[in-house]
């Protein structure tokens, strides 16, 4: 069977801040309630490594590959609008981010342009220029039909100097994809810049990876960033082992990144999500750790598990996953500074 097959695979560029979540959270969670109930547990010898990982990576920074953040409703309401109709559920500003840093020792991250300010990127602009040393930001893509989007990418990326871009699949033309020609002129310029390209496949990587094996046949200059593992949960039938070995052998283009980022999203059990560990072996085994980055999601797993609880859950899955200390290293930071070289350097 196909799934079998899968599992038995062994393993370029370069306002007021809310208190913190509680581990109750996760028990009165809807999201958590609608996963597969199975127990808590992780064996004091587990978080102990975890622990100890996390003392010892110190001297190493810790890079979140992938969080967001918005303006405070103050905020919203005085200079930095949402967009009708996609007003934020929960808090996201950015003293909260910095307290969820600092308590989890998370040194810097790549902030993505959110879906709540769409393509008005002032706000976001905003946070990288006042904390430089901390944040690299990753716009978002405009795929209007008329081509406007091209010249808005550039202005983003020369001017308001953003160094990563975001295609969202889902804001094309309803009958237009990713490889039209707005689509392949904003990819190619990304390449041209040496700027990575993020891609956000929510509804299922099978409708979307022939797109993608497109744009890297054509444009192999041009660095992939493949969200929340895109977004391939641990296989439960033939048609999703089938999905996640397609997955695996996008590793053949040398330019595709991975995200391990968004755990939540990703595991079908709670805290700390530890059916992922053959998924992150395999992912390793197939891309190698240097093309593999941790992100949290934040703010959205702040009421999930916790941020500091995110980055834990990555050490306690890499462990069960039996990587090694460098390759842990490469998923924490390491890889993520070698992409965006000159950035956190502080």
């Amino acid at each position: 069977m196909v799934m079998a097959a899968v599992f038995n695979l062994k393993p370029l560029i370069s306002a007021s801040v809310l208190p913190k979540y509680s581990h109750s959270v996760i028990f009165s969670n809807t999201n958590y309630n609608n996963k597969l109930k199975l127990p808590f547990k992780v064996s004091a010898t587990k978080m102990s490594s975890a622990e100890t990982e996390t003392e010892a990576n110190k001297t190493t920074k810790t890079i979140d590959s992938h969080l967001h953040v918005w303006a405070s409703s103050e905020e919203a309401a005085d200079k930095y609008p949402y967009f009708p109709g996609q007003e934020p559920t929960l808090p996201g500003h950015v003293d909260l981010l910095l307290q969820c840093m600092e308590e989890a020792s998370v040194d810097g991250a790549l902030i993505v342009q959110p879906i709540n300010h769409k393509f008005d990127h002032s706000f976001v602009t905003s946070v990288l220029k006042k904390y430089p040393t901390k944040f690299v930001g990753c716009c978002l893509a405009n795929p209007a039909e008329d081509g406007s989007g091209i010249k808005q990418l550039e202005k983003l990326l020369l001017e308001d100097g953003y160094r990563a871009v975001r295609f969202n699949p889902y804001l094309w033309p309803s009958d237009q994809k990713m490889t039209n020609e707005v689509g392949k002129a904003m990819f190619s310029r990304a390449g041209e810049l040496g700027v990575p390209v993020g891609i956000m496949c929510m509804k299922g990587l099978s409708l979307h990876i022939s797109e993608i094996e497109e744009l890297c046949t054509e444009y192999p200059a041009t660095p992939v960033l493949l969200d929340h593992l895109a977004f391939c949960k641990p296989p439960t039938n033939d048609e999703e082992s089938l999905a996640f070995s397609r997955f695996l052998k996008l590793s053949r283009f040398p330019q595709v990144y991975v995200k391990f980022s968004a755990l939540f999203r990703l595991s079908r059990m709670a805290f700390p999500y530890q059916d992922l560990s053959p998924l992150l072996s395999q992912v390793v085994s197939s891309f190698g750790a240097n093309r593999v980055m941790w992100g949290s999601d934040f703010p959205f797993i702040v009421a999930e598990c916790g941020y500091k609880e995110a980055r834990e859950a990555a050490t306690v899955i890499a462990n069960e996953a039996a990587l090694s200390s460098s390759e842990l290293e490469l998923i924490m930071g390491g890889t993520i500074k070698k992409l965006f070289k000159n950035q956190w350097l502080l």
